[in-house]
């Protein structure tokens, strides 16, 4: 798991670090760390070039430019504030034979040290400037210029980074925005930060967490997941919530409701009825995808909320709950539920849009309705009520297609039968789903039924990282 902590816990854990470290030390080795990675990116070629801010971070890219003057690097800095630069910096950068320019001429690689973490909108007129007549790829200082350190939103002209080294720790606009390719240095942070504000599960963890059957285990014992979806209009819903949930786990899956002959010609392995109330028991239900919203769609929902197990409402669960919030007093206390809903129906759910910050976003709509809630997007919110928050970076935008969501779900309900604590069931199934989207598409555009068939591969890439 990757730890990402906010700017706020960021600057109070360096101020503890740096009244008890030499200064000026913990720049130096910052900086050190971003000429290491300048010269891998380099491969050879020889040109740099720095655009320099006013502050700690134009400080730390003018000792990168001191450091790769000594690896005979030639260098060039435009001061964006030069009244303002870091003097120590500057003079060190001077005296290694740094070039100070007006505008940056053609080089192989450019260093972003225009803002830092306490900075906040887009760049400034004449920063966006001299980033627009930059051709080389850019290797951002901290975090790309422009974008927002907490949300990683952008409201106007910013750096896109192709690397981004960071120091101390991950931040938020890590996960949230592209940064490129990540970058961490240490430098003994971590013991003066709290516990992390967001997390992401890496590989590790969603292998750990899959459920794996052993040596005792039957169809049962692996979970039952119940699939409420679907309807004479929209059968596929039904088709692909049911066949992720077969594929996602080695379970039993009972599908239930009007699209019960479509469900069995493709998955017949699944156990079919056309009424809810002829299911039989499960250890947790998908609910929503195609289901409709009209009353047999809310005796539906009420069935399944009232059933004691946990759920995964999706889709026309959501809008029904939009329209209808004396729906949840149908819910068992203890019922754990996990909410899945986009931007748009994050709106009707909640009376109110998403926002720039979505996981400020997704953590209001958990305490309100005391269940986990994940916010679909390209970077996916994944928030329980208890304010702990998941995210999910997807590497590619082929998911977002007609039918993704109903895959999700399913997969969703099955780990959840299958008896993995919720917020973990939640932020396991999305990372499989954008997993099988990427192996599916490979470049090309998908249906949602091709994500579905890819998700076995997607579970096998993910443990094959296990010892």
């Amino acid at each position: 798991m990757r730890g990402l902590w906010n700017t706020e816990h960021v600057k109070a854990a360096e101020a503890r670090l740096l009244a008890r470290t030499p200064e000026g030390s913990l720049m130096r080795r910052a900086a050190f760390g971003v000429a290491t990675v300048a010269l891998e990116l380099l491969a050879g070629r020889r040109r740099v070039g720095l655009l320099v801010g006013s502050g700690d971070n134009g400080g730390d890219a003018l000792w990168a430019g001191y450091y790769l003057r000594r690896r005979g690097v030639a260098v060039f800095a435009v001061l964006l504030s030069p009244e303002r630069a870091h003097a120590e910096g500057l003079a060190a950068f001077r005296k290694a034979g740094g070039r100070v320019v007006d505008k940056l001429p053609e080089v192989d690689l450019a260093v972003d040290g225009v803002v830092g973490l306490s900075a906040r909108g887009p760049l400034r007129p004449e920063a966006a400037e001299h980033v627009a007549g930059v051709t080389a790829p850019f290797l951002a200082v901290d975090l790309p210029s422009g974008v927002d350190p907490d949300t990683g939103v952008t409201g106007g002209p910013f750096v896109e980074a192709a690397t981004t080294v960071t120091f101390g720790c991950l931040k938020p606009v890590h996960a949230l925005a592209d940064c490129g390719d990540v970058r961490l240095v240490e430098f003994g942070l971590r013991p003066e930060l709290p516990g992390p504000d967001l997390m992401e599960l890496e590989r590790e963890d969603i292998a750990f967490a899959w459920p794996v059957p052993g040596a005792g285990d039957d169809k049962y014992t692996q979970g039952v997941t119940g699939i409420a979806a679907g309807s004479a209009t929209y059968p596929g819903a039904a088709v692909l919530a049911t066949g992720a949930s077969v594929l996602a786990t080695s379970g039993m899956v009972r599908y239930a409701g009007q699209a019960a002959d479509a469900v069995r010609a493709r998955w017949p392995e699944s156990i079919c009825t056309g009424s809810i109330t002829d299911a039989g028991r499960v250890q947790a239900w998908s609910v929503g995808p195609g289901l409709g919203t009209g009353l047999s769609a809310e005796n539906v929902l009420k069935y399944v909320l009232e059933a004691g197990v946990p759920v995964c409402a999706d889709a026309d669960a959501i809008t029904m709950f939009a329209n209808n919030p004396d729906l949840w007093d149908a819910r068992d206390p203890d019922t754990a539920v996990v909410l899945t809903p986009h931007d748009r129906e994050y709106a009707r759910l909640m009376g109110e849009d998403v926002g720039d910050d979505r996981v400020a976003a997704a953590r209001r709509a958990a305490a309100r309705f005391n269940a986990v809630v994940l916010l679909k997007g390209n970077t996916t919110i994944i928030a329980d009520p208890g304010g702990a928050v998941a995210v999910n970076r997807s590497r590619s935008s082929w998911p977002a297609t007609a039918g993704s969501g109903d895959v999700l779900s399913g997969v969703i309900g099955s780990l959840l039968a299958a008896g993995v604590y919720p917020l973990l069931a939640a932020a396991s199934a999305a990372h499989v789903h954008s997993l099988a989207g990427e192996l599916a598409a490979n470049g090309a555009p998908i249906p949602a039924s091709s994500l579905m068939a890819a998700i076995p591969d997607a579970i096998r890439s993910v443990r094959a990282v296990t010892p």
